[in-house]
C-alpha cells in the first residue's frame, strides 16, 4: 500500500464576493476524566477557527465539559492539547454542555432547527446559507457504523440523511467534515453520500481500523490529543494568520507516513481555497 502525505496550505477569502460566511460545528461526544484528549481536541480546534477570524456565534460547541474542574485534573480550569501545551480552554464557548451533549441536538442544530433547541443549551443552531461554507469536527469514539455521544449513538445512517437535507435546504456552499473516532470510515463509505453535494470528508480510520490517542500526560495521567486531529491542527498552528486574506497558495507534496487516514472525496483540493479564512495547513495521509 502505498501513502501519500498531503500538505495543503492555502489562503481563503474571509468573505468571498462580500457574501460569503464561515460557520463551525464542533463536537466532543464523550464524557470522563479518562476521555481528556476529545475535548482538549474540540477546544483546540475552537482556539484555532478563533484565532483565524471565525466570530463566536458562528462556532457552535458541544462538550460535556467535565475535565477541566475535574477532581483528577492537577491544573484546574485548565486543558492542554499537548505536552507542556498552552490552555486551550479559555473563552471557549460552551452551547451544550453535559446532558444537552445528544445526537438528536446536534443534528437539529445542522438543519437550523431553532424551534426543537428553544431551551436547550444557547439554543445557537446553523444559520447558514446557500453561499456559506462550513466546517464540522467530531471527535469521540466510535465502532463499524457509528460514532457515540454521551449516553447514546450516532449512525452513518442518520448523519447521511442529516448532511443530505442540509443540501436540499441550500445550507451550505461546501461543507468539510473531520471526523475523529475509531471506524469512522465506516460513516461515509459504501457511497452513503451522494458525489454531488460538495462535501469534503476526511476520517481518522478506515471501516475497520482504530484511531489513536497520543501524547501521554505523567502529570495528568491521560491522553492529551488523538493522533488525526493533532496533526491537523500542529500544522496549522505554524503559520500564523496572514496580513491579507486574499488566496495565495495551494501546495501538494508527496511523503511517506505511518499514519493512515481514510478519505471520502466529493469535490477536489481547491475546496479548501474557499473555507478558511486564512492560511490553513492540513496533513492528509491517503492510502491508495
Amino acid at each position: 500500500m502505498k501513502m501519500l502525505l498531503i500538505f495543503v496550505a492555502l489562503f481563503a477569502v474571509a468573505a468571498a464576493a462580500g457574501e460569503s460566511k464561515h460557520w463551525a460545528v464542533l463536537v466532543a461526544g464523550s464524557r470522563s476524566y479518562y476521555n481528556y484528549r476529545h475535548q482538549a481536541d474540540v477546544c483546540h480546534a475552537y482556539q484555532i477557527l478563533h484565532a483565524h477570524g471565525i466570530p463566536d456565534e458562528r462556532i457552535i460547541v458541544f462538550m460535556y465539559d467535565d475535565i477541566a474542574e475535574n477532581a483528577e485534573n492537577p491544573d484546574k480550569g485548565i486543558i492542554i492539547n499537548r505536552l507542556g501545551g498552552p490552555d486551550v480552554y479559555h473563552n471557549v464557548p460552551k452551547d451544550y454542555t453535559g446532558r444537552d451533549v445528544t445526537p438528536d441536538n446536534f443534528l437539529n442544530v445542522l438543519l437550523g432547527n431553532k424551534e426543537a433547541m428553544k431551551g436547550v443549551g444557547s439554543g445557537k443552531v446553523l444559520e447558514s446559507g446557500p453561499n456559506d461554507h462550513v466546517f464540522i469536527n467530531f471527535v469521540d469514539h466510535g465502532a463499524p457504523g457509528f460514532v457515540a455521544f454521551p449516553s447514546q449513538t450516532l449512525t452513518a445512517k442518520r448523519l447521511a440523511s442529516t448532511l443530505e437535507s442540509m443540501h436540499e435546504k441550500k445550507m451550505y456552499k461546501q461543507l468539510v467534515f473531520y471526523l475523529e473516532a475509531c471506524e469512522s470510515g465506516s460513516m461515509f463509505a459504501n457511497g452513503i453520500l451522494s458525489d454531488s453535494i460538495n462535501i469534503y470528508a476526511t476520517t481518522a480510520a478506515n471501516t475497520h481500523e482504530s484511531s489513536y490517542a497520543c501524547y501521554y500526560d505523567k502529570k495528568l495521567k491521560t491522553f492529551l490529543g488523538d493522533v488525526y486531529s493533532i496533526k491537523w491542527m500542529e500544522n496549522t498552528d505554524k503559520v500564523s494568520p496572514p496580513s491579507h486574506p486574499l488566496f495565495s497558495l495551494l501546495r501538494i507534496d508527496s511523503l511517506s507516513f505511518a499514519v493512515s487516514l481514510s478519505l471520502s472525496l466529493s469535490v477536489s483540493l481547491s475546496f479548501f481555497a474557499l473555507f478558511l479564512p486564512s492560511l490553513f495547513c492540513l496533513s492528509l495521509c491517503l492510502s491508495v
